[in-house]
């Protein structure tokens, strides 16, 4: 069973030390273009490959949305519970709320979350974690946007490309459309770009964060997975998960904070520098999380 995990985490870990060392290095360089800008790179997964590897999962024929409406409330019952649990963590912080919510609720599920799924569980699990990820994603861009900002418009979300995406694939699959071979595969092939480039992204993102107060990263990065998978264990029979579905959640559960919390918090000026403390130190203790929800589920 260990030697099993460790070959589930490694790959996902060893491209995220690669990005790591290689900004490492590249800031050992010193000044401006010494440095690394992952910017652009950002933006073309953001942009292209990852909404290319959301609707190549949705839109193929395989694909039974019905088969997920469990999983997705599961996901959603997850997030929601851990935001309860976090906001009267942080009243007994006497953290901001809108500091230290957000990145309870919002989890890695794509950086790390598609690619553990799929070497843990088998490419056929993909489509599972993409709707775990489009409801997290979804959930991330209409309620945590208006957690920092009440005054946020939410109605142009589908402008979000991984958003009209999913939408997108979703009308194709429940239509019945058939797509052109050809041009499904050359889809499929620049969503293949997008978990590495994720992974290694998420790498250089931790070697330019700052650690920051570490009080709220290091109880974050308990709270966020303990709080994840007890809400999934406590879900799972009442939703009636059983098999892949359950362990999926379970894994759901376990995840870190997402970077994107530390993107959100910059643009709204809420505390950026703690959220990337609480984002970074909570990847770091995903090396004990994830293996153990890894041990709880596999078998």
């Amino acid at each position: 069973m260990l030697l099993r995990i460790v070959a589930i985490i490694f790959p996902i870990f060893a491209i995220v030390a690669a990005g790591w060392l290689y900004a490492r290095y590249r800031q050992t360089k010193g000044g401006d273009e010494g440095g690394i800008d992952m910017r652009f790179a950002n933006r073309l997964n953001m942009d292209i490959f990852v909404p290319a590897l959301v609707f190549a999962a949705l839109a193929s024929q395989s694909f039974d949305l019905a088969a997920y409406d469990r999983l997705a409330l599961g996901a959603l019952g997850v997030m929601l519970g851990s935001g309860v649990l976090a906001w009267g963590v942080a009243r007994l912080l006497r953290e901001q709320p809108k500091t230290f919510v957000p990145p309870m609720m919002f989890t890695n599920s794509g950086n790390m979350g598609l690619p553990l799924a799929v070497l843990a569980f088998g490419e056929a699990a993909l489509p599972a974690a993409v709707v775990l990820f489009f409801v997290e994603n979804t959930l991330h861009y209409t309620l945590g946007t208006w957690m920092l900002d009440h005054r946020a418009r939410l109605w142009n979300l589908w402008r979000v490309p991984v958003i009209f995406a999913a939408l997108l694939a979703l009308a194709i699959n429940l239509s019945g459309f058939e797509l052109w071979p050809p041009l499904y595969a050359a889809i499929k092939l620049l969503g293949d770009v997008a978990i590495p480039l994720l992974l290694f992204s998420l790498g250089v993102r931790l070697a330019v964060s700052t650690w920051g107060d570490l009080r709220p990263g290091l109880i974050g990065a308990v709270v966020c997975p303990v709080a994840g998978m007890l809400l999934a264990w406590l879900l799972t029979p009442l939703l009636g998960l059983e098999g892949r579905d359950a362990a999926m959640l379970m894994v759901f559960g376990a995840l870190p904070p997402a970077v994107l919390n530390f993107v959100f918090a910059e643009r709204y000026r809420q505390e950026p520098a703690k959220v990337a403390s609480i984002v970074m130190i909570g990847n770091l203790g995903a090396l004990i999380f994830v293996p153990l929800a890894l041990a709880l589920t596999l078998k």
